[in-house]
């Protein structure tokens, strides 16, 4: 990685902010064959900042720059560059008032998910941002992501891991991408916003946040974990006519420990017994299963139609309303930590932090 220092002089160490570029379409630069990842990010932005009126300008915290030496395609990401940088934000912690974390768009909010449980109890701003358009595009949205971002994460009441985009504020772990073009991209479906842009002012919501609910020291996990990153949690999305032998296909591999699994409406399952022998078969090798809606809004009620009845006593665990990101990454974070099977399980179905 290298690292650059701008506006060094306004602030001492612990109180400036530090951006980690990742990668992803902010930093990109057109060549022949499209779009590809573009060097001297961290000059770039300095450019960028200083075309914001003078007052804005004034307004920004110190920060230091560092950049990946090999950029992550946002698509491509994976467990292990969420737990790398949750080890990076964790042994830089007590250097910097907040972080600024730039990335691809693709997994912004499942990278903002995995580092909400691996920061438990953060005491400080971790705010995620990036682009639809590169920086320097006509039209882009860029530097508006990028200005919030850094204001936010200037914000000493925030205290948790959190996306900004579009003007917008949101809790990490109850953020989706709802939009393949749009330049207000994500959405909260089932949370407050956490602050928003209001004209030239940054306005956070300090009764929708983390802060009053995690007090004391940040408790990190990192030390415990045990590399997992070789597909060992698997997504499966319900669709008509899915039977039994394609679910267990998926499920009996000695490979797989953990599930997602979309459902219908409020939870509901084909009528199909050996559906249901198939989950309780994979969560009585102690597998973790865990339910939620195809539905973008709204929460599963495992029992409340009888196309449900059965799943709590094949083992399925009930994630309420929370995001298929959400989901997937607690299964990851639970499964990489030591314990019995019983404790993960009762730890997916406890509020972590705000996830639920």
């Amino acid at each position: 990685m290298s690292t650059l220092t701008f506006l060094a002089n306004a602030a001492p160490a612990n109180e400036r902010l530090l951006i980690i570029y990742t990668g992803g379409t902010i930093g990109m630069l057109p060549a022949d064959g499209g779009l590809t990842p573009g060097g001297d990010f961290a000059e770039r932005i300095a450019s960028a900042l200083e075309g914001l009126p003078v007052a804005q300008q004034q307004a920004l915290p110190a920060y230091d720059v560092i950049s990946y030496s090999r950029l992550i395609d946002s698509s491509a990401a994976t467990a292990l560059e969420w737990q790398t940088l949750g080890r990076e934000i964790a042994s830089r912690l007590n250097d910097y008032r907040g972080f600024v974390i730039i990335h691809g768009t693709d997994t912004l909010s499942w990278t903002a998910s995995s580092l909400a449980y691996q920061l438990q109890g953060l005491d400080r701003p971790v705010v995620l941002t990036g682009a639809m358009l590169p920086l320097e595009a006509p039209g882009s949205d860029a530097l508006d992501n990028l200005h919030g971002a850094l204001r936010f994460a200037a914000t000493d009441g925030l205290q948790e891991v959190a996306i900004y985009f579009a003007n917008r504020l949101m809790r990490g772990v109850r953020s989706i991408k709802q939009h393949s073009e749009a330049p207000d991209a994500f959405a909260t479906p089932s949370y407050p916003l956490l602050g928003e842009r209001v004209g030239n002012d940054f306005v956070y919501y300090p009764s929708q946040g983390l802060g009053f609910q995690q007090r004391g020291a940040p408790r990190f996990e990192l030390p415990d974990y045990q590399g997992l990153h070789q597909g060992e949690v698997v997504r499966i999305a319900l669709w008509p006519g899915m039977a039994a032998w394609q679910l267990e296909a998926w499920l009996s591999d000695s490979r797989v420990r953990g599930a997602v699994l979309q459902l219908w409406g409020a939870g509901n399952l084909p009528s199909d017994p050996a559906l249901l022998s198939v989950l309780a078969s994979a969560s009585g090798e102690g597998k973790l299963l865990a339910a939620i809606s195809l539905c973008p809004v709204g929460s599963v009620r495992m029992g409340t139609y009888a196309a449900s009845h059965g799943l709590a006593d094949a083992g399925v665990l009930s994630g309420n309303a929370m995001t298929p990101e959400a989901t997937y990454t607690k299964l990851v974070h639970l499964l990489a930590l030591p314990g019995t099977n019983e404790h993960q399980r009762q730890r997916f179905l406890t509020p972590l932090v705000g996830e639920r």
